[in-house]
């Protein structure tokens, strides 16, 4: 299977590329994975409601672009349902027996998802109520997607 993380933004603290590059690392052994970002628009300070939207939709053409009509995708968005990890191990196992060969994780940048990146999405899942930030979600996600490996796999992982 193919994952892809499909990001706005790049990743700027040394300590986050540490944690993406290790996940990486070890999901190289269960998938296929790619992580695709796409250029983040600056957000000035005050913004109004309608540049704001401006600044989702930049960033959501972006992140479309590279969503091929294949791909099985997964938006990340606050108001998603929330898995456990048992979950997401599950439906992760799921689309591939199905024979969903690509899934693609969107994950927004700070103002979130455009409503073109979410009516495109198969589905929206949260891993909290709580915000988080862009850059901080990827190692989160990471982390998920390796557990879920490991889940299927009935191999140790701790709880």
């Amino acid at each position: 299977m193919k994952i892809k993380i499909l990001c706005v933004g790049k990743i700027r603290e040394k300590y986050l590329r540490d944690a993406i590059a290790e996940y990486s690392k070890r999901l190289s052994r269960y998938c296929r994975l790619e992580i695709q970002e796409v250029a983040d628009e600056k957000t000035p300070d005050g913004a109004s409601e309608a540049e704001e939207c401006r600044i989702k939709e930049t960033e959501g053409k972006r992140l479309l672009a590279g969503i091929r009509d294949t791909d099985y995708v997964i938006a990340l968005a606050i108001e998603g349902q929330m898995p456990d990890s048992v979950g997401l191990a599950r439906k992760i196992e799921q689309l591939a027996v199905q024979g969903q060969s690509s899934l693609c994780f969107v994950i927004g940048g700070s103002l979130g998802l455009s409503n073109e990146v979410m009516k495109r999405a198969d589905e929206q899942i949260s891993f909290s109520r709580l915000t988080f930030p862009h850059q901080l979600m990827r190692v989160i996600l990471l982390e998920q997607i390796y557990r879920s490996f490991r889940i299927t796999r009935g191999e140790p992982y701790h709880k």
